[in-house]
């Protein structure tokens, strides 16, 4: 009984002292991401986050040990806030205490960026421990012509638990960069900054009106019977692919400062969207040259065949086209290549993956050209028409005004990449004036169009009198030919 109350009572002391150890080093413990930190009583500690361990640095995405590579170990290096001298020395009694791990973020994302000779990003670890990231607007060989301060140029500081520094090196061990994790910043932007009115609250809103125009225009033509030949059905793709370009543009608004798959997500289907509507767009103007150059126009019984053969050509090219654009993107394109978009390092779509989406337009709008030249030379020479080649006349005006109006937008959003705000808001404007003009010429400004829409509103019971064509109606929309012929008739086309 005496050696158990003898061993209970050692157990306690021997507990106690555990825990009077454990209380002790806690309080001169501090835990930073899972990395314990020790700090000495009178001294001044400067913590650095470091992404890997000590004796790790990065090679591509991944931590590996130093004795694998050719490289040495990674150092802080303090840097005075204005960029002007390097490797600033620290207070005598400071002591630098690394802290291994990954910021953890709790409202915004994670964000890499990559400072080498000539880049746009640089950083600059101050004597505070603070990360400093300087984003230039000049052209990378100007960089470091010149001290930073001075220059055109914006920073952000990011305090400790924030950010992680590293050395990188690529795959091939020859680009050798300072890498650093961080979590993107809030930023606060008042409501009377116009550049922020633009583009974050009118430039949705006008998105938001070309999506109904676009909706309009392609429902207009996929429900009534008669415009479902091959043309309609052309302007319907045309406009499904607006539809989708104009969907992924609202999400990459919205997703700047938010993971970066999101936003090169958005960039493939906004341009694939629009490579797509230009292919489709050429085959509206091949048709159309090919039809006024044929002897034989009644082949209308071939349409939806017809609609196959260009959906292998226009959707066979498109993907051919955004597959090679994507392997150029992440096989081929040069890291140290400035990128589109350069908001807090931004991964996008690099310009030699741009080239091979955007060339084939330039060389579609120049064979559009070269139909719309053909074309009109066809028909200033013809001196009958049949009503058939009347209906083609018609559609050969609305292709020249797709064509002129995706083009002009197509132009402005080149010009809207410059680093030049006038010319976004330029594009801002164009672009909110494409929708409604297309809608205009694919409905309004066609008569015959027209006059079917409001016929089908006549057999749908519209309350609105306005939308009835006669007093009453005694006919059935279902032919094909009969409205047509109808409209014909009464002198619409």
């Amino acid at each position: 009984m005496c050696s158990k109350t003898i061993n209970l009572k050692t157990s306690m002391t021997l507990s106690m002292v555990v825990m009077f150890i454990y209380c002790v080093c806690a309080i001169q413990t501090e835990t930073i991401y899972g990395s314990q930190i020790h700090t000495t009583s009178g001294k001044k500690v400067i913590r650095v986050n470091k992404c890997c361990e000590e004796y790790e640095i990065l090679v591509g995405s991944r931590c590996t040990h130093v004795n694998e590579t050719d490289s040495t170990v990674w150092k802080p290096i303090f840097t005075s806030p204005d960029g002007r001298v390097d490797n600033v020395q620290i207070e005598p009694d400071a002591i630098i205490k690394l802290a291994i791990g990954l910021p953890i973020c709790s409202t915004t994302q994670q964000w890499q960026v990559y400072h080498y000779d000539n880049s746009i990003d640089r950083l600059l670890l101050l004597p505070s421990g603070t990360l400093r990231h300087f984003i230039h607007h000049d052209t990378p060989e100007d960089v470091e012509a010149e001290p930073i301060e001075g220059k055109e140029s914006r920073y952000h500081d990011y305090e400790t638990g924030q950010y992680c520094l590293d050395k990188r090196l690529d795959q091939n061990g020859t680009l050798v960069s300072q890498f650093a994790l961080i979590c993107t910043p809030e930023i606060l932007t008042s409501w009377t900054d116009v550049d922020f009115l633009i583009r974050k609250v009118i430039n949705p809103i006008f998105h938001v009106i070309a999506l109904i125009c676009y909706l309009f225009v392609a429902i207009v033509y996929f429900v009534i019977p008669t415009l479902r030949d091959l043309t309609g059905n052309i302007v319907t793709t045309i406009s499904v692919c607006f539809i989708v370009s104009t969907v992924a543009d609202v999400i990459r608004i919205f997703t700047e400062l938010k993971n970066h798959f999101s936003f090169l997500t958005a960039d493939i289907f906004v341009y694939f969207s629009l490579l797509g509507a230009f292919f489709w767009l050429n085959s509206l103007g091949f048709y159309i040259w090919k039809m006024f150059k044929s002897r034989n126009v009644f082949l209308r019984v071939t349409d939806g065949r017809k609609y196959c053969h260009y959906s292998f050509y226009t959707w066979g090219s498109t993907l051919t086209l955004a597959a090679v654009a994507l392997f150029a993107h992440f096989m081929f394109n040069d890291p140290k290549a400035p990128t589109i978009s350069i908001l807090h390092g931004q991964e996008t779509i690099g310009w030699l993956g741009m080239a091979v989406f955007f060339s084939p337009i330039a060389c579609i709008i120049l064979v559009n050209i070269l139909f719309y030249v053909s074309t009109q030379n066809i028909i200033n020479k013809m001196q009958t028409y049949g009503r058939i080649h009347h209906k083609l006349r018609h559609n050969f005006r609305m292709f020249c005004l797709l064509f002129i109006i995706m083009t002009v937008s197509w132009l402005f959003l080149l010009m809207s990449w410059l680093k030049f705000d006038p010319l976004f808001y330029s594009y801002v404007i164009v672009n909110s004036l494409q929708a409604p003009l297309i809608l205009y010429v694919t409905v309004f400004d066609q008569k015959h169009v027209f006059y079917l829409l409001r016929k089908s509103c006549c057999y749908a019971d519209c309350i609105c009198p306005c939308c009835r064509p006669e007093p009453e109606c005694t006919t059935s929309p279902g032919g094909d030919w009969g409205d047509e012929m109808q409209a014909m008739d009464s002198g619409i086309y």
